[in-house]
């Protein structure tokens, strides 16, 4: 049976991630309160970044300001923006 969790980003009830994908004390937080759906939009969002601004995640900066995106993101409802992209019309 899934694991259910109120998602702060889609704000419902959700199936929640199976395991802690990300580290820490950060990495708990989005365990909790981050479901799957959400999870997955902001993979596809971070794949986006990073070929954009063609980041690598070697760099302790890059790593850095995508952690601060997706902390924008997910739980800040931020909205963002990659250059160039347009998403498909309804």
């Amino acid at each position: 049976m899934a694991r259910t969790v109120f998602c702060q980003y889609l704000n419902k009830d959700a199936a929640g991630l199976d395991f802690q994908f990300y580290p820490g004390e950060l990495g708990k937080r989005i365990f909790d309160n981050i479901s799957q759906e959400a999870w997955g939009l902001w993979q596809k969002k971070q794949t986006m970044l990073i070929n954009e601004h063609k980041l690598n995640m070697m760099n302790a900066d890059h790593r850095a300001m995508l952690e601060e995106k997706m902390q924008a993101f997910l739980f800040e409802g931020a909205e963002i923006e990659i250059e160039g992209y347009k998403p498909p019309e309804a």
